[in-house]
């Protein structure tokens, strides 16, 4: 009696969640139809991550399985995490969608990246490939996975997120969303970055993953790996990040609550093996995403916000 009691407890609240996570598909299924109706030549950006993979999803149910109107686009840095770019690769397939892939190495090859030294990160020099391939296909809107709760530079962020002709974000000059009415107005040579899933938190993420069984790659969830505790982060050991002089490596129980560069990327110590459990993780974190889990400065607001003006999604 006591146990049923308890179950029927609970279902108000089940509901709620589902009710909330209905509305979030159904904004984010808008905004990716809307996107098709409004522009000539648009993309999806598609790292193997789980915004990208959530927001993949909902681009299924919006157009069906093969019927997607966009192509994926990758930009790589060329050190990403093996499980991620093998798991983008298979799920692309299974859509039947396009995947186009353009490399950091091969602008670094064309001159228009430098490295300050071998082992500079590579991932603030993704815009320069970024916009190289806006200029290659004529791109004139870019979907991502980017969400406002990530930071405080891209909560300044419209949905429908204006950019130049020299692909620059100019936070003060974007254009009213009133009443979900998106002014797509496009000048010659300028686009569009749009983010569907602004209004969604980690925590929604999470939850939808759970609902729908979204699958990820195999780094979201416990598994052993060698790391080295450094400035209060669990950095991998790797061949692009080693051990350095007096660290201690040690096997941790860890995941990844996102997945980018090696260089930049560091787990958090969990045993969650599921994203049922990663939920409820997720509910006791008071430190965000890449507040916990980047190694570079982007977790700066400042330095964010120079870097999206410069062309970063």
């Amino acid at each position: 009696m006591n146990a049923r009691t308890e179950t029927e407890l609970l279902l108000p609240a089940a509901h709620l969640s589902n009710t909330h996570l209905d509305a979030l598909e159904e904004e984010t299924i808008f905004i990716l139809r809307e996107v098709a109706a409004a522009f000539e030549r648009p993309t999806l950006l598609f790292s193997g991550g789980k915004d990208s993979l959530v927001l993949l999803k909902c681009a299924e149910k919006a157009f069906g399985v093969g019927r997607i109107p966009y192509p994926l686009l990758m930009i790589d840095t060329g050190h990403n995490f093996p499980e991620v770019t093998e798991y983008r690769d298979r799920r692309a397939k299974e859509l039947g969608a396009e995947l186009i892939v353009r490399s950091v190495e091969d602008s670094m090859k064309r001159g228009t990246v430098r490295l300050a030294h071998p082992g500079e990160s590579r991932n603030a020099h993704q815009s320069v490939t970024l916009l190289e391939a806006i200029e290659e296909f004529r791109f004139d809107a870019l979907i991502g996975g980017a969400r406002r709760d990530e930071e405080k530079a891209r909560a300044k962020e419209r949905i429908f997120s204006h950019r130049d002709s020299f692909g620059q974000w100019q936070p003060k000059d974007q254009r009213p969303e009133l009443w979900t009415l998106f002014n797509t107005r496009l000048a010659p040579g300028e686009h569009f970055r749009v983010f569907p899933i602004s209004n969604w938190t980690e925590l929604d993420v999470w939850q939808y993953i759970a609902r729908e069984e979204v699958g990820l790659p195999s780094i979201y969830y416990t598994h052993k790996r060698e790391v080295v505790e450094r400035r209060g982060l669990l950095v991998p050991v790797t061949g692009l990040t080693p051990a350095r002089d007096g660290e201690t490596v040690q096997v941790r129980d860890v995941r990844f609550r996102t997945v980018g560069d090696i260089t930049t990327t560091c787990p958090v110590e969990s045993l969650a093996a599921d994203a049922s459990d990663v939920v409820l993780e997720t509910l006791s974190v008071d430190v965000s995403e890449r507040g916990a889990t980047r190694m570079d400065d982007m977790t700066s607001e400042a330095s964010m916000e120079k870097r999206k003006k410069d062309g970063y999604f």
